[in-house]
């Protein structure tokens, strides 16, 4: 029980929701994606992707400096909420801006991105 409650918790914020439904169309997305996605600073996607991540709904993975997230397919017990979501939000307003925002952002580069978010700073090389 406790398990299906931190699932229903972390999907119970609009955007930890958002980004459940982005996931639901992108395999994965950077979190430099995710944060221009939602409008936010970088430490509230954190905060929201950390919830989801510790909650068991979404796997994480690192490439160099980039951390992408992708929906937890290999926990079975999630695909009825993964289906209650899309039949609950199927034709969704909100859904079909986001899915055009995503497409929009999905097309830069997270290096471009990631500058972008910083004020147009140039990162160091590593």
């Amino acid at each position: 029980m406790d398990g299906l409650l931190s699932i229903l918790k972390a999907l119970s914020d609009k955007n930890r929701l958002r980004i459940f439904c982005a996931l639901l169309s992108y395999e994965e997305l950077c979190a430099c994606q995710i944060t221009e996605f939602l409008q936010v600073t970088g430490a509230t996607a954190s905060r929201h992707l950390s919830i989801m991540v510790n909650a068991g709904i979404l796997k994480n993975r690192k490439d160099g400096r980039w951390i992408y997230f992708r929906l937890n397919t290999e926990d079975l017990s999630l695909e009825p909420v993964i289906n209650w979501v899309k039949l609950k939000l199927d034709g969704s307003n909100q859904v079909g801006k986001d899915l055009k925002a995503l497409k929009q952002i999905a097309s830069i580069p997270c290096e471009d991105l990631c500058r972008k978010q910083r004020g147009g700073a140039s990162r160091p090389n590593k």
